[in-house]
């Protein structure tokens, strides 16, 4: 194929991700469409440019034939917009051709699902498909009656219970608007300004690169929905100052690594999980913006900690002074990016819909811009804008159409209550063992998928198996929606590190093995959360501020006998007893908290006063 060719296509594609962004901005603004015909627009553009980006073979250029599935994905979903009335007089019973072009949509849906995430997703989805067609087959506890391939076309195709369901319909009306809102705030200049704001707040502490990844990245993850694309974004900076200050490569291609992945667990956006979770939990998004607020700050904690802690022990100094600027100037050179991004909070916590926040914080982003030449976008960053909003969304698109027909299927077949059940059966009743079981399941179910996709299948299969056991609804998904984000540096499959890793020349495995070491700690805190609801903030303010505090500590203790250094190098039995400490703060009792402070304070006196000639880099 020649340059021309590809030339015209790079154009085509350009056109249909502005088209896809000023439709989704016109229905939002406007009168929406009837919601299974305003997916089915977006899905048959998001499948037409996954297949005229990627190729069947990643190192090919595109060809005539991923065109040509191109215009096919274009056809089967226009099918839907054009014969939406006719489809809903004869639902339950398709004729040949619906048959047909859901058959050729569900084929396309996983191939290009396929090409814009990799294999897993795919592979988990055709899974559940077959799951659906043969189950009867299955003894015991999973097996049910089976279902024809004409049901299970119904299902996905032609009802909002599949392809066109819920995750969808949350990217659609949502998310795209926080993506783009994002995309404006990058083409203004906002990305730099917050990596800046980062640098001239923690540059000039002990191993200031690695505490500045921690804020850049937590920053950008508010308004990023992946945790690879916030490693590539922020990580391309802070790796290698890291390296430069004497990070081992592995350690600071982890810690960006680390510090990405929890930027979507991080309030206001997290990774777009918390629109999907409003939907499917019915519970208000403030509400659940609310409780992980805490639980998200304790991860940067520990990881902040944990990287304190490693500086120390290794002597790691902070960056030199004529190369941090001040945060005083950072500010008033860049104070236009945090106006609409205070705006929107305020919009939400005022119970405005998050859809409103979106657009009403691009509205002033775009205004606010235009009070200085250097934040002013010009019609070619606009057009790059919204073009970056739909490139970005189509993949998204792609991977919840997808899982939503893990969703249909699971509600066809009952499987998430079967799931319950093995759950319930193999803990015995134990909340413990049925919290630990559940978190396996999610760090394996959410391996390698993004993030959206990646809570839906956990709010399919996992959380209904705590709600079974007791645990409020909203603490069961945020506790499998933890861990499922987890699951991009935890081992064997952890993209997140491995992107860093990249970037870093290091070891993709023992990079993914350092990121998990620096969020051990961070591990125990959706545990935490289910066992004292007051860092969910439920619960009077006093106890809230306890909980809270007593959680500090026991990171701070954790962390501290992780890294093995206190107030200096710290002997075995020291670390013995920092553990100790962190056990005794997390027991939800007054006596053991007052105990564990006392022996964690105990410690740290006791390596203050007597260093016994061990400096702090342990020489």
């Amino acid at each position: 194929m020649n340059n021309k060719l590809h030339r015209a296509i790079a154009t085509v594609v350009s056109i249909a991700a502005v088209i896809m962004s000023l439709f989704i901005l016109y229905t939002s603004l406007t009168t929406p469409l009837v919601a299974m015909r305003q997916r089915a627009v977006i899905l048959m553009l998001s499948l037409f440019m996954a297949f005229m980006v990627h190729s069947f073979r990643k190192k090919q250029p595109v060809g005539y034939f991923d065109v040509f599935l191109a215009l096919l994905a274009f056809g089967v979903n226009a099918y839907i917009v054009i014969n939406f009335h006719n489809l809903v007089t004869r639902i339950g019973m398709p004729n040949t051709t619906d048959l047909l072009l859901g058959f050729i949509c569900i084929i396309l849906v996983l191939e290009g699902t396929r090409r814009s995430i990799g294999w897993p997703l795919p592979i988990v989805t055709s899974i559940f498909i077959l799951y659906a067609l043969y189950g009867n087959h299955i003894p015991g506890l999973f097996g049910h009656r089976g279902y024809d391939y004409v049901r299970i076309i119904n299902q996905l195709y032609l009802t909002t219970e599949g392809i066109f369901g819920v995750p969808i319909g949350v990217v659609v009306s949502i998310v795209f608007l926080f993506i783009l809102f994002g995309s404006f705030l990058e083409k203004s200049g906002g990305g730099g300004f917050f990596i800046n704001l980062a640098v001239s707040l923690a540059g000039r502490a002990r191993g200031g690169p690695a505490k500045i990844a921690i804020i850049a990245s937590g920053l950008m993850g508010t308004i990023s929905g992946s945790s690879i694309a916030n490693v590539v974004t922020t990580g391309s900076f802070t790796i290698p100052l890291m390296k430069k200050i004497g990070y081992r490569p592995a350690f600071a291609a982890s810690v960006e690594a680390a510090a990405s992945t929890g930027g979507q667990i991080m309030p206001p956006i997290m990774g777009a999980g918390a629109f999907v979770m409003s939907e499917f939990t019915q519970i208000p998004y403030l509400t659940i913006i609310g409780a992980a607020a805490i639980p998200a700050l304790l991860y940067y904690f520990s990881i902040y900690m944990n990287v304190h802690f490693e500086a120390c022990r290794q002597g790691l100094e902070g960056m030199p002074e004529d190369e941090v600027p001040k945060t005083k100037q950072v500010l008033k050179d860049g104070y236009v990016y945090l106006l609409p991004i205070i705006a929107l909070i305020v919009i939400l916590i005022l119970g405005y819909s998050p859809a409103r926040a979106a657009l009403i914080g691009m509205a002033l982003l775009i205004v606010a811009g235009m009070l200085r030449s250097s934040t002013r976008m010009s019609l070619k960053d606009f057009w790059e804008a919204l073009e970056s909003a739909g490139t970005t969304t189509f993949s998204i698109v792609a991977a919840t159409a997808c899982a939503g027909m893990i969703v249909g299927i699971v509600s066809m077949t009952g499987l998430g209550i079967k799931f319950s059940n093995l759950i319930g059966s193999m803990s015995g009743g134990l909340e413990i063992l049925a919290l630990f079981f559940t978190m396996l399941a999610c760090l394996i179910l959410g391996m390698a998928l993004p993030t959206t996709a990646n809570y839906i299948v956990q709010a399919a299969i996992t959380a209904p198996a705590l709600v079974a056991l007791g645990l409020p609804v909203l603490t069961a998904h945020l506790f499998v929606f933890y861990f499922g984000v987890f699951a991009d540096i935890t081992p064997p499959v952890c993209l997140a590190a491995f992107a860093g890793a990249s970037i870093a020349k290091a070891n993709p495995m023992q990079t993914g093995l350092n990121a998990t070491r620096n969020v051990t700690v961070a591990y125990l805190i959706p545990y935490l959360f289910v066992f004292f609801p007051a860092l969910l903030g439920h619960a009077p303010a006093p106890e809230v501020i306890l909980a809270i505090v007593t959680a500090i500590l026991a990171v701070i203790a954790f962390s501290s006998s992780f890294s093995g250094f206190l107030d200096r190098r710290s002997t075995g039995m020291e670390r013995f007893l920092l553990i100790a400490a962190g056990c005794l703060l997390i027991v939800p009792e007054h006596v053991s908290d007052l105990a564990g402070a006392a022996l964690l304070t105990a410690l740290y006196f006791k390596q203050r006063l007597n260093k016994g000639g061990i400096t702090a880099s342990g020489k």
